[in-house]
């Protein structure tokens, strides 16, 4: 089998995941992921899980073709429900959507509880993903941010903590304070990019005087006060 090309998300994920953790990859498609982290010698074994069976089918064929059926075990899963409790130590979800991802760690607790180590990427609601993390004791260690294709990526490592972790502003769990504190330079562009959208729907509904219209203003200003308060820290750290 050629070695195996990831995307540029998916290696930076991959490269979140703790060396020599057992891995169990949530929604593994073609487990082109688990086979490399097996051939990078991050993890001496991975659970590939999915919930559909035809991709496992690929996903078989694709890790008896790279010789490592002996190390990547494939399930078909509902997101945890096929991962005994202390059987991998690290649980890898990426190209989903934030909301599915906390249905999945919340839907089997005892198997989520079992974990050393989270290593998440949301395709939407990341703020959300982040809250969630800290209202479950996770301490939220590493997060990295990456433009692909044209498109935004967040991803984040999160371990157990013993004393609860909370974010001060709304703008650290929308943004990212680990992300704004290292002045993340595609944040900044992110940024940069929602001001404009959102300057462009206000000027397009100042003529309006609708109720609808007078709400949604009120949302995208709020928004764009926020978008604003996390450039203006980043860039005032870029300028120090």
């Amino acid at each position: 089998m050629k070695l195996v090309q990831l995307s540029k998300r998916l290696l930076a994920a991959a490269g979140m995941v703790t060396k020599g953790n057992i891995v169990a990859d949530i929604g593994c498609d073609h487990a082109y992921t688990s086979i490399y982290l097996c051939r990078a010698g991050i993890a001496p074994k991975v659970i590939a899980m999915d919930v559909n069976k035809g991709p496992l089918v690929g996903a078989r064929a694709h890790v008896e073709e790279a010789g490592l059926a002996s190390q990547i075990d494939i399930r078909l899963s509902d997101g945890l429900q096929k991962l005994v409790p202390g059987e991998a130590d690290t649980v890898l979800l990426c190209g989903m959507g934030g909301l599915l991802m906390i249905k999945i760690l919340s839907d089997f607790p005892e198997a989520t509880a079992s974990l050393k180590e989270l290593v998440l990427q949301p395709q939407s609601e990341v703020g959300e993903v982040r809250m969630f993390l800290h209202k479950q004791g996770y301490e939220i260690t590493k997060e990295h941010m990456l433009k692909e294709d044209g498109k935004f990526y967040v991803m984040m490592r999160a371990v157990k903590c013993t004393a609860p972790q909370v974010y001060e502003t709304e703008c650290d769990y929308l943004y990212g304070k680990l992300l704004i504190e290292e002045k993340n330079e595609v944040l900044l562009e992110y940024l940069e990019r929602e001001q404009r959208l959102r300057t462009d729907v206000l000027a397009a509904l100042s003529g309006l005087d609708t109720e609808n219209a007078r709400l949604r203003k009120e949302s995208l200003n709020r928004e764009f006060s926020l978008i604003e308060e996390a450039r203006t820290r980043i860039m005032r750290k870029v300028d120090a």
